[in-house]
């Protein structure tokens, strides 16, 4: 059998993997948006038996023998990238006996349900028992794939591969030296904003009406996507042509549903603009989480909180705006929406605090995982984090553990990624702003040069390229948080008269 025909037999399996993939994640799709309640336990089954199914194409013979045959002989770059991409799934896999791995899919899918109605109520001991079994599962995964330093190292590398405990420690570490500083600052600035004045009861189909706007000005294919509400916002690319948006609405808080929309929408945009020759393969997504997050808040930050996005945005905003609106000029506008205000949930978090919330998350996580902290004094622990970094306490558990949906989807080692992006983010503005004109960019409604020259850059290559490759290739050092550092100090210099 020649090269071409093995080649097109594995390109053929790739297309089967990826089919269960998309059936998997449209049925989460469908647990996180629409489902009626009593569903969830039979819809947990449905995904066990699909996460199975896939589970054992990763792992097959069939696999295994693909991966032999073409890692040495294969000259067609695609293939040879789907190779080690799918061999070191293989292995992460195969570590795995089948049944623990339905049994954990199935328990990710019954904990999301629990979570959920332990956040509605406010209390963490409805959903401690199902969290205790994740945290056991994780540290269960992560000795059977093995690890250098820290056990934790081996649940990073699945969301940020090439990352590291001690890595991350000595990037955040002057991060948050720096971040504090900043607040402390502003805290004693004379210069205080009144953010509540962006209080005023706001029609959720108005909200939705200016988002779809926003998205559609950003190069987002309505065509290719849709935008729907949930709990907790997320964007889920099903394929290429499929990548869905999910919003939250808070009619006394518009910043809430505009800001968490376009935060969604980069991450679609990094889906939608992957090269048309990747589909069907694992290389048809995200390279790392950590930059699917720069895509975000590059969108988000970078774009939407900037001063110019309003110059140009401020008069159609105010067509969809209660008339109260009308009376904030555009000026006090901008520093009202860009306040830094503690706060409690991380996703309506001002972009100066955002990533002490993930450092929160990032501590409490390495504790659980090296037993240094049991589940049961998590909401303790939480608190006392909360007043450390950002000098407010919880009232509830809602407010508090219960907040983000990462934990019940047994997401360990993903957090870092948010700031991991944020840093990237300000690494990628800096090499793009100093070569273009962002701010005419947008003025003039030019939205597509901003895409393209991220799709150039970053987007096309989907997992073609690692992610510490990306980074190097287009800011041509490797991570480098005083982008960010610099960014917040300027912007907050100026905001807060410092």
């Amino acid at each position: 059998m020649n090269i071409n025909t093995i080649e097109n037999d594995f390109l053929q399996l790739l297309k089967e993997q990826s089919a269960y993939q998309e059936a998997i994640m449209l049925t989460h799709w469908d647990m996180r948006t629409k489902i009626p309640k009593k569903a969830v336990e039979q819809r947990s089954n449905v995904v066990g038996i699909l996460s199975e199914k896939l589970h054992s194409i990763e792992t097959s013979d069939e696999m295994k023998h693909f991966i032999d045959v073409l890692k040495n002989r294969t000259e067609n770059e695609v293939v040879k990238r789907a190779i080690e991409v799918c061999e070191e799934t293989y292995e992460q896999n195969k570590k795995i006996p089948k049944e623990e791995f339905k049994e954990f899919v199935m328990l990710q899918s019954r904990a999301e349900s629990v979570w959920q109605e332990a956040r509605e109520k406010s209390d963490f001991t409805l959903f401690q028992p199902y969290l205790e079994q994740l945290v056991t599962y994780n540290k269960k995964f992560a000795s059977y794939w093995g690890y250098d330093d820290n056990l934790y190292d081996a649940l990073l590398h699945r969301f940020e591969p090439g990352m590291t405990t001690k890595q991350l420690d000595d990037v955040f570490l002057p991060l948050r030296e720096s971040l504090t500083n900043l607040v402390d600052k502003i805290n004693k600035s004379d210069h205080q904003l009144a953010a509540s004045k962006l209080l005023i009861p706001f029609p959720k189909q108005d909200q939705e009406a200016f988002s779809v706007k926003v998205l559609e000005e950003m190069g987002y294919d309505f065509t290719s996507g849709r935008l729907d509400e949930t709990v907790h916002p997320f964007a889920i690319p099903l394929n290429r042509n499929d990548v869905r948006v999910t919003t939250r609405y808070d009619e006394q808080d518009f910043r809430m549903a505009i800001f968490g929309t376009i935060h969604e929408g980069g991450h679609a945009l990094y889906e939608q603009n992957i090269h048309p020759k990747l589909s069907n393969t694992p290389l048809s997504t995200g390279t790392s989480m950590g930059i699917h997050e720069s895509q975000s808040l590059f969108w988000e930050n970078f774009i939407g909180r900037r001063k110019s996005f309003w110059e140009s945005h401020y008069d159609t905003f105010l067509t969809y705006a209660p008339k109260p609106f009308q009376n904030i000029e555009l000026e006090e506008f901008y520093r009202l929406i860009n306040d830094v205000q503690p706060s409690y949930i991380r996703i309506e978090a001002d972009e100066l605090t955002y990533c002490l919330h993930i450092m929160i998350r990032y501590e409490l996580e390495k504790a659980l995982m090296n037993d240094e902290l049991a589940v049961k004094d998590l909401p303790e622990a939480w608190n006392e984090k909360m007043v450390e970094y950002l000098g407010i306490k919880p009232p509830n558990d809602r407010l508090g553990v219960l907040q983000d949906i990462h934990w019940s989807s047994g997401d360990f080692g993903y957090f870092p990624s948010y700031a991991l992006g944020y840093i990237y983010a300000a690494q990628f503005h800096h090499v793009l702003d100093s070569t273009n004109d962002i701010d005419s960019f947008i003025k003039n409604g030019d939205f597509h040069k901003i895409r393209q020259w991220l799709t150039e850059h970053i987007h096309q290559f989907g997992k073609m390229k690692k992610p510490l490759d990306i980074v190097q290739e287009v800011t041509e050092e490797d991570i480098n948080p005083q982008y960010l550092i610099q960014y917040l100090t300027d912007k907050y210099t100026k905001i807060y008269q410092l």
